[in-house]
């Protein structure tokens, strides 16, 4: 599995890449392969802003539909696009053309408490 250590993670298998005071959201690796097949992801939280740990949308695979966790706080700015037609992505691309979300970064320090990738490698006990 893949753990990209410009990354950040949460205890929920969300990433989040820092760009400026914005940042991309996924679920991680790990997630993604738990889950299985993806099938379809529902967001219905662009333009509003969305506290840490509150779910911003959900993401449903063949056998369970699971929710997304907001890992930091930020107003929800974008989301991916080509996952309305192709879902997938989520599966085969994570940490690229895989994300969910692009969100304005509200609370910067919450950044600090989001697990390094050898840490969330703990986590999952890889």
């Amino acid at each position: 599995m893949n753990f990209p250590e410009n990354l950040k993670y949460s205890n929920d298998h969300e990433w989040v890449k820092v760009d400026g005071d914005e940042a991309y959201i996924g679920i991680s690796d790990f997630a993604q392969s738990e889950l299985g097949e993806i099938v379809f992801v529902d967001i219905t939280t662009e333009g509003e802003k969305v506290d840490k740990g509150a779910v911003f949308g959900s993401i449903e695979a063949v056998k369970t539909v699971s929710d997304l966790l907001m890992p930091i706080t930020g107003e929800v700015l974008e989301v991916n696009p080509k996952l309305d037609d192709q879902p997938e992505l989520v599966n085969k691309d994570p940490y690229g053309e895989g994300w969910i979300i692009k969100i304005s970064i509200e609370e910067k320090a919450e950044l600090n408490k989001l697990l390094s990738s050898d840490a969330y490698k703990t986590l999952i006990g890889q």
